[in-house]
């Protein structure tokens, strides 16, 4: 079953993901109105927000964008940065929406920020532990026979999920500021807001996906472990 969830979510993902990328593709071919590019919008949202301390800077890679708040720096990728449609101002306004989370200190943000260390951590405990029941082939086995490791596994899952729930309304703030901004701004006419908006909405739905199956998993291994406490 454990296999199947990681099938599914992987599934998912993908085709969420290759959607995105489809998407980015199709608005990346119409030109916006107002000729603004990615790099372009980013600053003129942060300055519209009265941040000047935030730096809007190029990295390689295809939908490599993000905010980081240790250095203050919006990172686009190269066709965000430099391109001007609806799909590189959305991504490029979106990572500055976390810029103005972070500058307006948005609590969910500060949340998130905060339980970075901790999922990190239960990843790799979390990691360690699979690879070694898998590798010795006494998953079902080591679960029966050692409680206590179902007892972690169950705490690195809880801490992953509710990482990924909190990231949830985190992605879904950035884009309705992004959106927001953009429309009250008037450099993306309706139709372009309607583009950026959709590719936007898929963006989150990658979030939405590892979520749920960030959730399957965590109910996957609660399950045993009500199944095994009803057998003792």
């Amino acid at each position: 079953m454990l296999y199947v969830i990681a099938i599914v979510t992987m599934l998912a993902s993908w085709l969420v993901s290759a959607r995105l990328k489809s998407k980015f593709n199709q608005y990346s071919q119409i030109p916006l109105q107002s000729g603004v590019s990615g790099q372009e919008a980013a600053q003129q949202m942060l300055r519209g927000n009265g941040i000047y301390d935030v730096k809007v800077i190029s990295v390689e890679g295809e939908l490599t964008d993000h905010y980081n708040p240790s250095d203050k720096t919006v990172n686009l990728s190269h066709d965000v940065y430099y391109g001007r449609n609806a799909a590189a101002v959305a991504v490029a306004t979106h990572e500055c929406g976390h810029a103005v989370q972070h500058a307006t200190a948005y609590s969910m943000l500060k949340l998130r920020s905060t339980l970075v260390p901790v999922q990190n951590v239960s990843a790799r405990i979390l990691n360690i532990i699979m690879l070694v029941l898998v590798v010795g082939g006494v998953l079902a086995q080591g679960i029966g026979v050692l409680p206590y490791v179902l007892l972690i596994i169950i705490g690195c899952n809880l801490v992953l999920t509710l990482f990924a729930l909190i990231t949830l309304p985190v992605e879904f703030d950035a884009s309705r500021r992004a959106l927001a901004w953009t429309e009250k701004s008037g450099i993306v006419t309706t139709r372009e807001h309607e583009m950026a908006k959709d590719a936007l909405w898929w963006a989150a739905m990658t979030y939405v996906v590892a979520a749920a199956g960030a959730m399957a998993q965590l109910l996957y291994f609660l399950s045993i472990f009500m199944g095994g406490r009803r057998n003792d």
